[in-house]
């Protein structure tokens, strides 16, 4: 079970971090998302800071197995509030945001069978 727990964290810290960086740098890509959502520009950073916030809380979880918890609660939040942005406005592509809050889910879910909550 930890083997399965430590592969979920990092596979998730690492598809988070990535997106994180995406956010971070201005890549145009999260902005055209905002855009289609009705989202102000200026939140890009911050959801990117969220995103980064999630992958450093995933990477710890083994160490610090509450910060783990919260960080994959969180993005297991963030992943819902997305999809629901998207289908909100119409939009039907939530292919990426389903296999996001899959991982995080996982992670939560694995990191709880591992170690309970605290």
């Amino acid at each position: 079970m930890h083997i399965a727990f430590v592969t979920v964290t990092i596979l998730g810290a690492v598809f988070n971090g990535a997106a994180a960086v995406t956010y971070l740098i201005g890549h145009e890509y999260p902005k055209a998302q905002a855009d289609m959502k009705g989202i102000p520009r200026k939140y890009v950073p911050v959801l990117g800071v969220l995103l980064a916030a999630g992958a450093v809380g995933l990477v710890s979880g083994p160490v610090v197995p509450l910060l783990g918890t919260l960080a994959a609660a969180g993005l297991v939040l963030y992943f819902v509030g997305a999809i629901i942005a998207h289908l909100r406005v119409g939009s039907r592509d939530i292919v990426g945001g389903i296999v996001f809050l899959a991982t995080a889910v996982a992670a939560l879910t694995l990191g709880l069978a591992d170690h309970g909550p605290w």
